[in-house]
């Protein structure tokens, strides 16, 4: 089955609008992740502040080019990935229910984190400098010197594991929490938290304000749990950037690494506040887009 790309084309605006409203939150996390020594010794609402002060408005929004770049093929992957995994487990595996959304979702992260890699590992080299210390010029002179410094192709997959082992439970988890709320919910109170589709009156969907709160719980809880391995692939993916990278080689040496030298709230949760106020509005609209395009191209 062929993808509609009306709703892939929608998908991705509403991916790029979201995410350039939270970037200089994704800047900020970075930053404090990977202990940026200029930011190192403040906290989440100081570095906030403290950005603009050293590198100008405009620094919040490093690296945002690359992730714009990023977020039109991602998102369309992930959610397009979604319904084709579920089709297809369902098919072959007669798995449905919890189950088969929860494993779709697993699915469709990996696939999209795979396919856009190269973009994130860009970004995030991009948004690590600061202002006086440029190593990279822009999108295009980060590609070349990654690719000639750091071993050809395989340079741009550094940090994969911990990526891959952290989408699996984030995309899951994100997934199989909505699902799981919009089923109980209008099972329980159909006539309060739902209305009829406005492509099939038979099919009860969620009001727009609830689609909005489920979709910033799943976001919130599916962050929690695989925070940690996103710490872990920001320090592996910023590789010679940092002075301590030869000790961030594997995903376990660098867990055991953070854990050592910075602990659990200071170290593997670092940024972790940003991240609440980043994701549920950030997944409370992704989710939203998705459920109100469904309506309107007649998928239900």
């Amino acid at each position: 089955m062929s993808p509609n790309w009306g709703l892939l084309d929608f998908l991705c605006v509403a991916g790029c609008c979201a995410k350039t409203t939270t970037a200089p939150l994704d800047r900020v996390k970075i930053l404090l992740q990977a202990h940026n020594h200029h930011y190192k010794h403040l906290g989440v609402f100081s570095t906030l502040c403290a950005v603009p002060k050293k590198e100008g408005y405009l620094g919040l929004y490093k690296g945002n080019g690359a992730m714009m770049i990023r977020i039109f093929p991602y998102g369309a992957i992930q959610f397009m990935a979604f319904d084709q995994y579920k089709k297809v487990i369902k098919k072959h595996l007669g798995i449905s229910g919890h189950v088969h959304r929860l494993m779709a979702g697993s699915m469709a992260g990996i696939t999209a984190v795979i396919c856009t890699y190269p973009l994130d590992m860009v970004r995030v080299r991009l948004a690590f400098q600061v202002k006086g210390e440029h190593k990279y010029m822009g999108i295009i002179h980060a590609f070349k010197m990654i690719y000639t410094k750091e071993g050809g192709f395989s340079g741009f997959y550094r940090g994969l594991m911990p990526t891959v082992v952290g989408m699996a439970p984030y995309a899951g988890f994100s997934f199989f929490t909505f699902g799981t709320l919009k089923s109980i919910g209008l099972a329980q109170a159909p006539n309060l938290l739902g209305r009829p589709s406005l492509d099939n009156p038979d099919v009860l969907v969620l009001k727009t304000h609830v689609n909005l709160l489920c979709g910033g719980i799943a976001g919130a809880i599916a962050q929690t749990i695989s925070y940690p391995l996103d710490v872990t692939r920001r320090r592996m993916q910023l590789g010679a950037v940092l002075p301590d990278s030869d000790k961030c080689l594997t995903m376990v040496q660098t867990l055991k690494y953070v854990y050592q030298q910075h602990g659990i709230r200071r170290g593997l949760y670092r940024g972790l506040s940003l991240n609440y106020i980043r994701c549920i509005p950030s997944q409370a609209v992704a989710f939203t887009t998705y459920e109100l395009m469904k309506q309107f191209l007649h998928l239900n």
